[in-house]
Formats: C-alpha cells, sequence, structure tokens
C-alpha cells in the first residue's frame, strides 16, 4: 500500500488532493473547494453556512483565484470548444476563411493574389490563428486537451481568468512564432492556448501541494511530442507551444500567487496587463524588422 499517496476527493474520489474543508475536514479538489475567510470549505459545508443558498454578489462563494463559483464550472471551456468547432466547419466549407485568419508575419500569394499579414496592419491573425484548423486530427487532439487540461483549471480559477490565461497563452505562442519563424510561413491552431493551461496547471498543482510528478510528466511528454518527429517531418510549430506554455506559467503566477485579498485583484489583472503589454512590444518590434 502507498503510505505518501493524498487522500482523493470526497466528491471526486479520482483526484487526489492535499486541501481539506476548513469546517468538516473532508479532502477537497479545485473544482470543490470554495474560498473562505480561512482556508477553503466544501460545496456542502457554504450552503449550510448560507442558510437559503441566497447572497450577495460581494459574498458570493470564491475559487482558489477569487473567482465566483459558478453553477456550470466547465462553461467557458464548452464555449471555447464550441467556437473552434464552428471555425472549423466555417473553414471546410469556405477556406477563404482560413486565408484571412491564418497567422501570417508578411504576405504570400495565393493563387497569384497578394495576401497581407501581422507586419502590414493585420494584427487580428495574431489571436484569430488560435480559433483555426484545418485537419480533422488537429482539431481533435486540441479539443481533447483543452477539455482534460482547461475544465479542472476553469473550476480553480473562476470563469473570467481562465479566459485570461486561455487567450493571454494563445496571444502569446502566436508572439513567438512571429519573432522566430520566416514571415510567410502560415501557423494556426489552438496548441499555444492549450500548453498555456498546462503551465498555468503546473503553478496551481505546485499552489495546491499536489504531488507534482505526474504534471510534470505530462509536460515533459508534450514537449518531447513538440519537438520529436515521430515517423516523418515535423511539422509542429514549437515556438506556438513553448510561447504559450512559458505566458500560461507566468499568468498563472499572478492568479494564484497568495496575496492579500484586497491586493489580489490588482496583483491578477496587473499581471495581466503586464504579459499584454510585453507581448506587444515584441509585436511592434518585430514589425518594425520587417518593414
Amino acid at each position: 500500500m502507498d503510505t505518501d499517496r493524498l487522500p482523493g476527493c470526497y466528491r471526486h474520489p479520482d483526484r487526489d488532493t492535499g486541501i481539506s474543508c476548513t469546517r468538516c475536514e473532508r479532502p477537497i479538489c479545485p473544482e470543490c473547494m470554495i474560498s473562505a475567510s480561512v482556508g477553503f470549505q466544501c460545496p456542502e459545508c457554504v450552503r449550510e453556512g448560507s442558510g437559503t443558498g441566497h447572497r450577495p454578489a460581494a459574498n458570493a462563494p470564491r475559487t482558489i483565484a477569487g473567482g465566483v463559483v459558478a453553477d456550470d464550472p466547465h462553461l467557458v471551456t464548452k464555449i471555447l470548444i464550441g467556437i473552434n468547432v464552428a471555425v472549423f466547419l466555417a473553414g471546410l466549407a469556405a477556406p477563404a476563411i482560413v486565408i484571412q485568419l491564418e497567422l501570417l508575419g508578411r504576405y504570400v500569394e495565393y493563387f497569384g493574389a497578394p495576401v497581407e499579414g501581422v507586419s502590414t496592419g493585420q494584427y487580428h491573425r495574431l489571436l484569430t490563428s488560435v480559433f483555426l484548423h484545418v485537419e480533422w486530427w488537429h482539431i481533435i487532439g486540441n479539443m481533447i486537451g483543452l477539455w482534460v487540461i482547461g475544465g479542472p483549471l476553469e473550476a480553480a480559477l473562476g470563469r473570467a481568468r481562465y479566459l485570461a490565461v486561455y487567450l493571454l497563452s494563445g496571444l502569446g505562442g502566436s508572439v513567438l512564432v512571429y519573432l522566430l519563424t520566416e514571415p510567410n510561413t502560415p501557423t494556426l491552431g489552438a496548441s499555444g492556448a492549450v500548453f498555456g493551461l498546462l503551465g498555468a496547471t503546473v503553478v496551481l498543482a505546485r499552489r495546491l501541494r499536489y504531488e507534482m510528478r505526474p504534471v510534470i510528466v505530462m509536460v515533459v511528454l508534450m514537449l518531447v511530442l513538440t519537438f520529436v518527429p515521430f515517423g516523418g517531418t515535423l511539422n509542429v510549430s514549437w515556438q506556438a507551444h513553448v510561447g504559450g506554455l512559458i505566458t500560461g506559467a507566468l499568468v498563472g503566477l499572478g492568479m494564484l500567487t497568495p496575496t492579500a485579498a484586497r491586493h489580489r485583484a490588482l496583483v491578477q489583472w496587473g499581471t495581466c496587463a503586464v504579459v499584454f503589454l510585453l507581448a506587444a512590444a515584441l509585436i511592434m518590434l518585430r514589425t518594425a524588422e520587417l518593414t
């Protein structure tokens, strides 16, 4: 018997956790933990303490990152998957959409017609490309990763903070692609954003004192799949993966660093602003180099 294993969440026994409810002391996972004045409480104890269950928004149960606990803790993840699938189907029906949304640093010619890129002012490509896929295996792989990694992270962060991690990670991946690849190389996919969620998950696991080995193994495995060409030519944008992973970890640090409640929102959204401004500065430097 493994005596070092952490107990499982009382609602999700397959999820090991080092956090317990401060009232009933039952082990709780990120999806179940609700921030209290001291530590975290389970949903049952919060309901018992709130009487009717209706309380002002200012006193609503909070996630570990300070977000409001939602009835559907995976709603944003579901919406993101829906958007990705909808854009994929639209691209199949009208391939011209792909040309207008994919990441291009500088114009290329499609069928004899020039298509402009980020360096000529089409900055939207840095983010729209994150929702774009052209191969069924590509979107299936990314959406499985988004569901498996993103669902628990959304429950831990709350909707707004989770969405900020996703979008900034996707942007961070695109920025590194823009900086390091040939400007006429088209790039697309949600992989950078998914890697960003993985980076934030590493921070979350560290914050909750989880066993780090499974998380580190997952990161290493995904990086191996990024850099090792199994059975053929490598056709993966490692720049997007690494850029997203680093960005997600940085934003995750801002979201999950223990901070006094009155300063928490300032630290969290200030971190997001700094990361965005850094990305914008790198974009401007690369644009100046290409023009």
